[in-house]
């Protein structure tokens, strides 16, 4: 058995765990709650990443349209970890277990990568190219592959019920 198999195991034979598999009500109200703030993050993100890519809003500069649709995207994303978290917590060997599950932390994982990229170097220029109804190309590639990635992490997330490799 692999560390991280054993691991889950142990995750999933905790009282918390238990509690919130068997409870009639927790598991599909944290479901709903994940559910409900992957519209809101990603709704807001596919807004965000189509005027990146220049075909939505392009008449509204970049940095305003981030400086008002970013907090909203990070407390979506805020809650939509803290709700994965513990759907992971309720049944982690099945998780862990999962191809679905595993290619989409790998999504994830570039998605962030990407996120954290654009914040790093693209948007602190983002004052110089704000304006424009089309981006600089880097920054339209990086709204292409956010739109993409996110898209494969929702697809393979939805993906995770339906493990056809058990």
């Amino acid at each position: 058995m692999s560390p991280l198999i054993a691991a889950a195991g142990w995750l999933e034979a905790t009282t918390f765990s238990t509690a919130l598999r068997e409870s009639i009500w927790a598991y599909p109200i944290v479901e709903s709650l994940h559910v409900l703030t992957i519209g809101l993050f990603l709704g807001l993100t596919v807004v965000m990443d189509g005027r990146l890519v220049g075909v939505v809003l392009t008449e509204t500069p970049v940095g305003l349209l981030m400086q008002r649709l970013l907090p909203w995207i990070r407390a979506g994303f805020a809650v939509m970890l803290v709700t994965g978290l513990l759907l992971f917590a309720g049944t982690p060997v099945r998780f862990v277990t999962n191809v679905f599950f595993q290619i989409k932390l790998g999504l994830l994982a570039l998605a962030g990568a990407n996120v954290w990229l654009f914040h790093r170097r693209l948007y602190p220029t983002v004052g110089e190219w704000g304006d424009a109804a089309r981006p600089p190309r880097h920054a339209r590639l990086a709204g292409a592959a956010s739109l993409l990635l996110w898209t494969l992490a929702l697809a393979t997330g939805r993906l995770i019920a339906y493990n056809w490799f058990e």
